[in-house]
């Protein structure tokens, strides 16, 4: 219906459910995706909060770097949860990806842990030549 209004669609997802991501991709009804990508392999399940499987986000990933829809990955990097070397890791993962956003966390007061914080702006900046070091054009949002 919402085509039909002549608007595009964009999906935002998690990568929690690839066969849904994939089905969605097959039958035309998604312009754009941006899939969160939490944090590296190892650290993934702390920064979500939740169990997760590395398995799906993995077959998410795969899916958007050879479905031909445009899409784009971004992690919000808070202080004490990412490091470059995360970064680093999550570049590597996700190698061959057309574009890759950081984005610095931002409190907008609803938030349910208290110890959240950005990362300040040099580590930032280290975070985006490392990601752009490793192959992928990334960028700070």
């Amino acid at each position: 219906k919402v085509r039909s209004l002549g608007y595009a669609v964009k999906l935002d997802t998690n990568g929690a459910n690839p066969e849904k991501l994939r089905s969605l991709i097959e039958k035309g009804l998604i312009d754009y995706v941006a899939m969160d990508i939490k944090n590296c392999k190892e650290k993934y399940e702390l920064t979500a909060g939740a169990e997760v499987s590395l398995s799906d986000i993995q077959k998410s990933i795969d899916i958007l770097l050879s479905s031909g829809v445009d899409y784009e990955f971004r992690t919000t990097v808070v202080e004490g949860y990412h490091t470059v070397q995360d970064i680093k890791k999550i570049a590597e993962w996700i190698k061959g990806a057309d574009k890759y956003f950081i984005q610095n966390f931002v409190d907008s007061g609803d938030i349910i842990s208290e110890n959240c914080a950005q990362v300040d702006q040099n580590t930032l900046e280290e975070m985006l030549h490392t990601a752009i070091s490793c192959g992928i054009n990334a960028k700070i949002r």
